[in-house]
């Protein structure tokens, strides 16, 4: 895969941008990490693997918008 290396001046692409910025969200709010379990009362079952891919893409989606300055 080719590496696209940054510019002269330092600037990062909105994609990476977004990257990180999703890095950081999603660590913070824990989307996409599996639940622990426990027992007792508390959400059903642990999420698809598809569902959390699905999170994670839709989050950098919203992540790219902002970093882009376009409404959501």
């Amino acid at each position: 895969m080719d590496q696209v290396l940054p510019s002269a001046n330092g600037a990062r692409r909105n994609e990476d941008i977004a990257l990180d910025l999703l890095k950081f969200v999603a660590g913070t709010a824990g989307v996409g990490r599996a639940s622990a379990p426990s027992t007792g009362f508390g959400p059903g079952g642990a999420p698809k693997p598809e569902d959390q891919v699905t999170q994670l893409l839709e989050l950098y989606a919203r992540c790219l918008r902002a970093v882009e300055g376009k409404p959501a």
